[in-house]
């Protein structure tokens, strides 16, 4: 069934290219170390696979034998836009499967190229006359500026040689060459465990730039309380130079981004796997020598001791970073909490801007119903104005019916000096104007106090509407905080009594 799943998958994959190398690490019963790691052209690749040529185990003058080695394909540095997609490989079809039969690598690991976050397995194969402990470990994210990021680790431990095989790729972000070049070569005298390059990855991994970074974003949350809730604890240099709400609510999603980057949990999941494969290779390897299946030289007490305080090291060592995973979870989730406070303070500012500004808006809009208003009193001033002039109006067609005779020759209108000949006036015409300017003056004396009388009422309206506004806002604000007050007072006589 294994076989099948295998196939199929490989087969179903996208082929991508990129550079190998390889790298190999042996042992010696004298104390001596072999270290090798170079360029692994195509050509070649299947020589590495069956150890011809000029990857034949190496051979020493004086009989030593190897005693645990470690070979790997290596491809550092992965530049493929794809090379960590799903359902993609970095070999033909062919040679993948080649590389993975004669390593003797886990089947379902091209099963897991979709996996995303940090991921571990670790079983023993169903090999029973030549048993393997096979590992998966790998991390893999989303793209980055167009490119996939990640690493994979697929090794394959034979008890009975001690020697790991196994396949190592990652992008220029893993640092695997780093890890490669100068943690894993510091460490070949420890290879005789499977688990040492995984726990050198997961060291790697969590080491001091996550608990920086988890520093910064408090440190970062600090600006933002003093910003939002004027909390004083950094320094002046350090304060934002403008309150801007759009920029604040910006500055908390990502500081929440930030303090959420390596979910603790997630590696403290992966530490309990490892553990168990921790478990699984030390009863495996203490069956394997009480059947005597193993080589008599894994059996030497010196070998035993070292390989036993190597794995009692490791274990402290995942006990370690469980400790400081603990730590970071908790500091996180005060971290967090703290950002939901600030978020909670911004989004009331926020409400009460808008109060305020609706509050200002029902000013404007009150103060254009008083200029609309004012300009209907206008109108009807107008009117009164037209008014003003209806008793002269009204007089002068009034008298100009006997007072006045401009027929020439006529008669009427009494004795105005002149001949018969010329035009008339009547010698009562300052009736008119005796009553007409008098008249006039009085209605537009009213018209100017009963105008300035408005103007004073429409001042004293506008003044009611600027000193409405605080008052306005101050019976609101002070409603609820007696609603607040109301709700989250305790009552301690209640206490009292418990």
């Amino acid at each position: 069934m294994d076989d099948y799943f295998f196939e199929n998958h490989v087969r179903s994959c996208k082929e991508v290219s990129e550079n190998s190398s390889f790298l190999e690490i042996y042992n010696f019963s004298n104390g001596e170390i072999y270290y090798d790691k170079g360029a692994l052209p195509m050509s070649e690749f299947q020589n590495f696979l069956e150890r011809k040529g000029v990857f034949e185990p190496p051979k020493k003058k004086d009989g030593a034998s190897i005693v645990s080695g470690m070979r790997l394909i290596l491809q550092l540095g992965a530049q493929h836009p794809e090379t960590f997609t799903a359902n993609y490989i970095s070999y033909t079809h062919n040679e993948y499967i080649a590389m993975v039969r004669k390593l003797s690598l886990p089947f379902r690991a091209i099963e897991g190229t979709s996996i995303v976050g940090p991921f571990f397995w670790a079983a023993l194969d169903q090999d029973d006359a030549n048993p393997h402990l096979q590992i998966i470990f790998r991390k893999s994210d989303v793209r980055k500026k167009g490119l996939t990021r990640g690493w994979e680790l697929m090794l394959s431990h034979n008890f009975r040689s001690a020697i790991t095989t196994g396949y190592a790729k990652g992008t220029e972000s893993s640092q695997l060459e780093k890890i490669v070049d100068q943690h894993l070569r510091a460490c070949a005298f420890h290879i005789a465990h499977p688990l040492i390059f995984p726990t050198i990855l997961l060291g790697h991994d969590l080491d001091s730039t996550m608990d920086d970074k988890q520093r910064k974003a408090r440190h970062w949350l600090r600006r933002l309380e003093h910003a939002i809730t004027d909390r004083n604890e950094i320094d002046v240099t350090e304060r934002y130079s403008n309150f801007d709400l759009d920029e604040m609510n910006r500055e908390l999603v990502e500081c929440h981004s930030q303090v959420l980057w390596k979910r603790p949990q997630a590696y403290v999941d992966t530490l309990d796997e490892i553990e168990k494969a921790m478990t699984k290779f030390r009863d495996a390897r203490e069956r394997l020598l009480r059947d005597g299946q193993l080589f008599a030289h894994h059996a030497d007490p010196a070998t035993e001791a070292a390989l036993d305080k190597l794995h009692r090291s490791m274990l402290s060592r995942f006990d370690f970073f469980r400790q400081k995973l603990k730590g970071i979870r908790h500091y996180a989730h005060t971290t967090i909490s703290r950002l939901d406070i600030q978020r909670g303070a911004l989004y009331n500012i926020i409400a009460q801007k808008e109060s305020k500004l609706n509050l200002e808006m029902a000013q404007h809009q009150r103060l254009l119903a008083l200029a609309s208003k004012r300009d209907n009193q206008s109108m009807k001033a107008l009117s009164i104005v037209g008014a003003v002039f209806l008793p002269a109006t009204y007089l002068a067609s009034l008298f100009s019916m006997t007072f006045f005779n401009f027929q020439v020759g006529g008669n009427g209108g009494g004795s105005g000096g002149g001949d018969d000949d010329s035009p008339t006036v009547a010698p009562t015409l300052w009736i008119y104007f005796a009553i007409t300017i008098p008249l006039t003056l009085v209605v537009l004396a009213a018209l100017f106090w009963w105008d300035r009388t408005r103007e004073k009422k429409f001042a004293a309206e506008e003044a009611e509407v600027s000193t409405t506004l605080p008052d306005l806002e101050r019976r609101v604000v002070t409603s609820l905080r007696e609603m607040r007050t109301g709700l989250n007072s305790m009552d301690t006589k209640r206490w009292d009594s418990i």
